[in-house]
């Protein structure tokens, strides 16, 4: 089963971004190193360019220090890509596909066999976990809470077990918006 299209990730409009926001990043950090920044006049320069891009909210991105985290790349690409979209109607098979397949078993669906793994789509492929727990977080309000369905759960005796796959589709469809 093929998930709809706005549920998927909108990669095409990411590897349009990634360059332009990749280059801008690396070019403040060259201008950093060489001339300081210290009234961060060209942070919110880099800021407001990225946003006017993207239309993202930019304080949730901490664009000096990318270095301490996953790498430009890896910023640039979660700049990049869309927000999920609020879609109506969505499945129990669609939801059950999104939590077995795309977040915990994270199958190379969204790559074609003969893909490069040079491709964009490969090369950020890793990185989607973020996109899908946003969708479910978007589109299962009332139920979505990472840590009582994706996280580790304590039995009677106290001992740690994680909820399977089924179990975590049932939570997240019981009580949703979806009934």
């Amino acid at each position: 089963m093929e998930l709809r299209k706005e549920i998927e990730p909108q990669l095409e409009i990411a590897e349009k971004l990634y360059p332009e926001i990749l280059k801008s990043i690396m070019d403040y950090t060259d201008f950093v190193d060489e001339n300081g920044d210290e009234e961060n006049i060209e942070y919110q320069k880099l800021e407001s360019k990225i946003h006017n891009l993207t239309g993202k909210d930019m304080s949730k991105y901490n664009l000096w220090e990318w270095w301490e985290g996953e790498g430009a790349e890896v910023l640039s690409f979660r700049i990049v890509l869309p927000n999920p979209l609020k879609v109506e109607d969505i499945t129990k098979e669609e939801l059950s596909k999104i939590v077995c397949n795309r977040l915990e078993g994270f199958d190379n669906c969204l790559l074609n066999k003969n893909e490069d793994n040079q491709s964009f789509k490969a090369q950020f492929h890793p990185y989607l976990t973020d996109y899908y727990h946003d969708f479910l977080k978007l589109n299962f309000k009332k139920t979505y809470n990472y840590p009582k369905i994706f996280g580790p759960q304590n039995d009677k005796n106290k001992r740690q077990f994680w909820l399977s796959n089924l179990e975590k589709t049932e939570k997240l469809w019981n009580n949703g918006i979806f009934q």
